[in-house]
């Protein structure tokens, strides 16, 4: 008997041959994660695959999607501290100065003094910044809605509300 709750078939469903052959090779072994930890990793990995192709396409790299996005949703003047931009973005501030870097010397960002501290630096949207990342955002959300359409609005709440709690397992 399956250990996947589904009916489907081992060849459309693989999860259930992998946890069916761990539960044979290792009598006891707990195999019930296999059945969601083993789909959420591969969709991960599309979504990841799929994500970077479009971001590709639309001509911005993940990096600096994720740097310019993160000044886009403070909202005017579209200008935040790079301490800011570490807290926001949880990445170091060494990845942030090389993101900050090289999307200043693409004229997407500038540097300059920040009014909130002396020792501050404040990193603002150019207008060619601020174009590129709304037609980016616009694009990859559009894209993404339609990666998401074949679920019904109350199968996304359930999903996003599902995944929230393994993420903060994970915290």
């Amino acid at each position: 008997m399956s250990n996947y709750p589904l009916d489907d078939q081992p060849s459309s469903w693989p999860v259930a041959d992998i946890a069916d052959s761990w539960t044979r090779e290792l009598p006891g072994a707990r195999t019930d994660s296999i059945a969601v930890i083993t789909p959420l990793w591969r969709t991960a990995k599309a979504l990841a695959d799929d994500r970077r192709r479009t971001l590709s396409a639309l001509g911005i790299d993940p990096s600096t999607l994720d740097l310019l996005s993160v000044i886009r949703r403070a909202g005017p003047p579209y200008e935040l501290t790079t301490r800011e931009i570490t807290r926001r973005t949880l990445v170091t501030a060494g990845a942030i100065s090389q993101r900050i870097a090289h999307a200043e010397a693409a004229g997407l960002v500038a540097r300059s003094p920040s009014t909130a501290s002396r020792r501050a630096v404040a990193v603002r949207l150019t207008d060619t910044g601020h174009r590129l990342i709304e037609a980016a955002v616009r694009q990859l959300l559009e894209h993404e809605s339609r990666l998401v359409a074949a679920l019904t609005e109350a199968e996304r709440t359930a999903l996003a509300s599902c995944l929230a709690k393994i993420d903060a397992a994970l915290s």
